[in-house]
């Protein structure tokens, strides 16, 4: 379960020339934490907003209970694309700059194509 903790920092780009087991693991991995719908919309949340979002701001928006939001956003983190700090009974996530232009790279299969 160690990749879960760092797969963003492991994982390589699907068009590079090959994947070793622990690259594709680990890039399985972070798309997995992106493969449902509310983790979608929670990291586009994130992504609008103004750097940190309380976690009583991403309740409503989702449509979602506060324990499901918060195992959603366990996973993100886990993934390591969310970065959380707790305040008070308020928790408070950011998306990790670094997770996210790794996740841009590893995602990039435009000179793939065609």
């Amino acid at each position: 379960m160690s990749a879960l903790l760092e797969p963003v920092a492991c994982c390589a780009p699907l068009a590079a020339s090959a994947l070793s087991d622990e690259e594709a693991e680990a890039t399985a991995e972070l798309f997995k934490a992106l493969g449902d719908p509310a983790r979608v919309r929670l990291v586009n949340l994130l992504a609008q907003g103004d750097g940190e979002v309380c976690m009583c701001d991403l309740i409503e928006p989702v449509g979602l209970s506060q324990p499901t939001v918060s195992h959603h956003m366990k996973k993100l983190v886990d993934a390591g694309l969310v970065a959380r700090e707790q305040r008070g009974r308020w928790a408070f996530f950011s998306l990790k700059r670094d997770a996210v232009e790794k996740l841009a790279l590893v995602a990039d299969l435009k000179e793939a194509c065609c």
